[in-house]
């Protein structure tokens, strides 16, 4: 028996219909559901407290890529555990895109080691979106200290029994600089960690610690009002907000190398177009001159990247300071 010529048309459109709803669903959405989004206010949320840099960098670009997108971009701050209570958050969420992670290297490559209780793989449950700036961390004293250099710094550590140097935060990426430039100086270093940068700030200003490690935007108004000097910088290459500043590699110690990024991801299975097109908008965000100069003024360091370079950078860091962290026998349970 011969079947109808229709019949099997009509059957073979119907199996590829199937097939392409499928398809559809198994990337995420439609062509037309990315064309539409977003259609509501979209959450990006911050793992720190409100004042702080990364929280600065968040509202600049949110404010920005919500016009762009012609919705609001709300900034919502979940700080605690050095990132990984604003990343549960955004892991559990649906990947809809509209809840978005403003993460930081400590949340998505030191926790990764630091912590074994840790409830979220930053490799498989996020979809990086884009990288988008760079913070120089820097070793700063007090201006009235007598520490005017840093080889001041590393002769008053080997004269004074205990020389204290603040953090921001056990597992933060200013605390991690302390452990690598204690090792490289063979010496034991008061690390002392607070709740926030602008807690170190105000003990080194009040001169009840002998140096800092913090990010420019942190140390910056207050070395420019000369309340503080800074030493040296623990980047690849001087910054342009400070390009007097000697980093740690020109002094002689390489491996005293830590610079905070900062980047939007997603929940994971966010759809692919979704993605592509926060992507688009956060590299159009990067490029507006007026946002530009507020990042440089704070001495924030511009640094777009798109997705697929800000996966390779994530598992880079996971790599190496999960090295750090084991070769120092670190732990924060």
């Amino acid at each position: 028996m011969i079947a109808d010529s229709s019949v099997v048309q009509r059957s073979a459109c119907n199996s590829l219909a199937v097939y392409a709803a499928l398809l559809l669903s198994l990337l995420g959405a439609s062509p037309t559901a990315a064309q539409d989004y977003p259609t509501r206010p979209i959450r990006l949320i911050v793992a720190f407290s409100p004042g702080g840099t990364t929280d600065f960098v968040a509202r600049i670009v949110a404010e920005k890529a919500g016009t762009m997108l012609g919705q609001t971009v709300v900034v919502e701050n979940k700080p605690g555990a050095n990132g990984a209570v604003a990343a549960d958050l955004v892991m559990r969420s649906e990947p809809d895109g509209y809840t978005l992670f403003f993460t930081t290297l400590g949340a998505m490559a030191i926790n990764p080691t630091l912590k074994s209780n840790l409830s979220y793989n930053p490799r498989t449950d996020f979809e990086p979106v884009a990288m988008v700036a760079r913070n120089t961390i820097l070793l700063a004293v007090n201006s009235a200290s007598a520490t005017t250099t840093f080889n001041d710094f590393v002769a008053l550590t080997k004269s004074k029994k205990s020389v204290s140097v603040g953090v921001t935060g056990i597992g933060a990426a200013t605390y991690l600089s302390a452990i690598l430039l204690q090792k490289a100086l063979a010496t034991k270093l008061e690390i002392v960690p607070y709740r926030g940068a602008s807690q170190a700030l105000t003990d080194l200003l009040g001169g009840h610690i002998d140096a800092m490690f913090g990010d420019i935007p942190v140390l910056l108004a207050s070395i420019k009002a000369g309340k503080a000097r800074a030493l040296v910088s623990a980047s690849s290459t001087r910054v342009g907000a400070l390009p007097d500043v000697p980093t740690f590699a020109e002094l002689g110690f390489p491996d005293v190398l830590a610079e905070n990024w900062a980047g939007v991801v997603a929940p994971a299975h966010t759809p692919p177009a979704v993605v592509s097109k926060l992507g688009a908008i956060l590299g159009g965000v990067m490029e507006n001159q007026t946002i530009l100069h507020q990042l440089a003024l704070a001495g924030v360091t511009p640094a777009p990247t798109d997705a697929q370079k800000f996966q390779a950078i994530i598992s880079g860091d996971i790599e190496r300071w999960g090295r750090i962290i084991r070769e120092n026998g670190l732990r924060t349970d």
